[in-house]
């Protein structure tokens, strides 16, 4: 496991700077990487398939102006997730939750996954609780969430562990969220910020994001980081090797 003074690493959407993001080749080109964990986003189908997508809409990533909840798994099945990114992965489908578990308990079964729920609805926790939990991987997930009402279902109904960010990024968050937070995530500009000794204050371990250059993931690794997620992991662990710790 990639670690450095409890540093675990974590590739954003696979390894999302050089793969079209949330897609198998994605997950598979981060599985390839010393890396600890790969972070995915889930929505679920109008008829309740839990698959893999930032956005909830089609149009950035596979151009088509669709919500993935006004369309049944068949046909999500025909968008092509991977012709925008560069047409040399044309073809590249929007994979379900279920497909990539297939793929890292046959390739990775080690690794740790954050799990972001973009769908901020209970179904959607159950079903892909319900996976996880089929798959044998709930156990080692952080669960994300930028709503407060899903991550305190995910604690109270489940025991998950979850992290949540800085109460103003967050959709219904009300007094007492913090108090369901396992872990808080930062991104790059709080870091950066004079904001960040008042979330250190708050004695949670961070979750630092997207450290895509070696000048951001040393900063992190300064700055106490628990976890550190990047689109590209390769200067972090450049700098991970360096120290003599990967």
């Amino acid at each position: 496991m990639a670690s450095y003074e409890r540093v675990l690493v974590e590739g954003h959407r696979g390894f999302a700077a050089k793969y079209p993001e949330n897609t198998l080749a994605s997950f598979r080109a981060a599985m390839r990487l010393p890396i600890d964990a790969f972070e995915f986003d889930v929505w679920l189908s109008r008829d309740k398939v839990p698959v893999i997508m930032h956005d909830g809409n089609a149009r950035r990533t596979c151009g088509v102006d669709r919500d993935l909840r006004d369309m049944i798994l068949e046909e999500i099945k025909t968008l092509d997730a991977g012709r925008l990114f560069d047409p040399a992965f044309a073809g590249e489908r929007v994979p379900t939750l279920r497909e990539v578990l297939e793929e890292v308990k046959a390739g990775r079964p080690d690794l740790r996954l954050g799990v972001e729920i973009k769908e901020y609805t209970e179904e959607n926790v159950d079903l892909t609780v319900a996976l996880l939990k089929e798959y044998g991987f709930f156990d080692g997930c952080w669960f994300y969430a930028f709503n407060g009402r899903i991550i305190r279902y995910l604690k109270t109904g489940y025991g998950a562990r979850t992290m949540g960010y800085p109460d103003f990024q967050m959709r219904e968050f009300t007094p007492g969220t913090y108090d369901y937070y396992d872990e808080l995530g930062l991104s790059m500009n709080l870091v950066k910020s004079e904001l960040l000794p008042f979330y250190r204050a708050k004695g949670m371990p961070i979750h630092m994001y997207c450290a895509d250059t070696r000048e951001d993931a040393a900063l992190c690794l300064r700055e106490g980081a628990s976890l550190i997620t990047a689109n590209d992991p390769l200067p972090l662990i450049e700098v991970l090797r360096e120290k003599g710790v990967l």
